[in-house]
């Protein structure tokens, strides 16, 4: 099993990504001592909404086409709605979001990210939250919705908004340590 310490995670974004969903993660994943790439569709900067305003750029390490997921022990997906809106449409995303599924490792979504995790296929029967206007979506597409600031089912980490974000890296940090988690393959 992995400790955080020696655990690399990726993030996948594009524009539009809730400033503080995507920073948090990375940051506080980083100060725990793992290894945090951001993969962004173009491989280049992106920017971030902030206060109902265009936020601040994040760097990209690596285009989303040139992941290797076997290099990855998680996947972090930020929300805004703009950010998951634009992901969940791009197929180099889903098929990333799929492999990560199938080899049985972490995925965390917060905000309106479980939508990518909707259009990847990997909600039915599993206990599930989100941003509250995700609800029905996610409900839709065979989830178990439930309002707490974060869940976690079989590696597939979940939680509702910024106000949860200690909660979803402490569960992000847990689950990678836990190792590998069997799934029925998406």
């Amino acid at each position: 099993m992995p400790t955080i310490g020696n655990a690399k995670i990726l993030i996948i974004s594009t524009h539009g990504f809730e400033q503080s969903e995507l920073e948090v993660p990375r940051d506080q994943l980083r100060e725990a001592g793992a290894t945090v790439h951001v993969a962004t569709l173009h491989g280049k900067s992106i920017r971030g909404w902030d206060n109902n305003n265009w936020g601040g750029e994040v760097e990209a390490d690596l285009k989303v086409a040139d992941v290797n997921t076997a290099e990855y022990d998680a996947l972090v997906i930020p929300g805004g709605q703009i950010n998951p809106d634009l992901l969940r449409v791009e197929r180099d995303v889903i098929s990333r979001v799929k492999e990560f599924h199938n080899q049985g490792k972490v995925i965390a979504a917060v905000c309106h990210a479980p939508w990518v995790l909707v259009e990847a296929g990997i909600v039915e029967g599993r206990e599930v939250t989100s941003y509250h206007s995700v609800k029905t979506d996610m409900i839709n597409a065979g989830g178990k919705w439930t309002d707490a600031a974060v869940v976690a089912d079989a590696g597939i980490v979940t939680s509702r908004q910024p106000d949860d974000l200690d909660a979803f890296v402490a569960k992000i940090i847990e689950e990678i340590e836990e190792g590998a988690h069997e799934r029925k393959a998406a």
